[in-house]
């Protein structure tokens, strides 16, 4: 089963004055990187959020934005913490006075730092407002992956396509291969006729060095090899849930194969149709990135 790792999802959830919406990016990645964006409330559920994420994801860069609004006033409750407040003000006095400066202390700075206002809102509202997330959330996951799925459909025809080209070639190389050794007998023959008479040719001799060259050019075991990764390839795609990672060892393979099949050929049809080859194995390459 072949999945993109390209998509977009969004979700989201409304109940009792509160609207909670997610939305998520999905592009290539080799790993799972999870990018979030939350409003405060949801700092307490990141990892619970990365956890419901990695349950419908294997791979990709996963950039989740969470909005929450409300028609509640949720500043109600807002209150000082003096005594955090105090020791702040002492503090800044002691400093002044340490270092004999006359800076004053401001209310506006006082606010802005760390804990100074408390509020009871985000522990009375917790457990509902990750209610309303894992909902939104969820509906988005499955948005993404629905799309994620419609890609990758694409991509498996694509696929498939190109494995049978490449089969293709492959068996275009070995028609020609096979013709090879009596062509090469012949060209043998003449070179020798031209040099030596024809009275004194060994034909043994002849004969054992056309066995010699015939088994230097031999590509018969790199083409079943070759045959066997192109039917591998798609019973992986067909098989496995996540196939990237195998199908890209599997492509290295399949490179090392032609390389060999071209180091071997003295034929320009050959060479011709190895570079064929590996136009779409690099074809492959750069689409197998795209998969989860």
């Amino acid at each position: 089963m072949v999945s993109s790792m390209t998509g977009y999802g969004r979700g989201q959830f409304r109940s009792k004055g509160v609207e909670v919406s997610a939305e998520i990016r999905s592009v290539n990645n080799r790993y799972l990187d999870i990018v979030l964006k939350l409003p405060r409330v949801l700092n307490d559920y990141d990892q619970k959020i990365r956890e419901l994420i990695g349950r419908h994801l294997s791979r990709g860069r996963i950039s989740v934005t969470l909005t929450i609004t409300s028609r509640e006033n949720p500043y109600e409750t807002l209150s000082l913490n003096m005594p955090l407040v105090e020791t702040y003000v002492r503090l800044a006095r002691e400093i002044n006075k340490k270092f004999r400066l006359r800076t004053p202390v401001n209310v506006n700075q006082l606010l802005a730092l760390p804990d100074v206002i408390l509020s009871d809102a985000g522990a009375k509202n917790d457990d509902r407002t990750w209610q309303y997330t894992e909902k939104a959330l969820t509906e988005a996951l499955i948005g993404l992956a629905d799309m994620r799925q419609k890609e990758g459909d694409n991509l498996l025809r694509d696929f498939q396509n190109c494995i049978r080209r490449l089969d293709q070639r492959l068996e275009e190389i070995e028609t020609i291969a096979a013709a090879r050794p009596a062509a090469e007998l012949e060209k043998l023959r003449s070179r020798i006729s031209g040099l030596v008479p024809e009275q004194r040719v060994d034909e043994q001799r002849l004969e054992l060095e056309l066995a010699l060259l015939a088994d230097r050019l031999d590509i018969t075991e790199e083409c079943v090899r070759f045959h066997s990764h192109n039917k591998e390839f798609l019973a992986i795609l067909e098989r496995d849930e996540a196939p990237g990672r195998k199908l890209n060892f599997l492509l290295q393979e399949m490179h090392r194969e032609i390389n060999t099949i071209g180091s071997k050929a003295v034929s320009a049809e050959i060479s011709h149709r190895v570079v064929e080859i590996k136009e779409e194995i690099e074809k492959l390459r750069e689409q197998v990135q795209n998969i989860e």
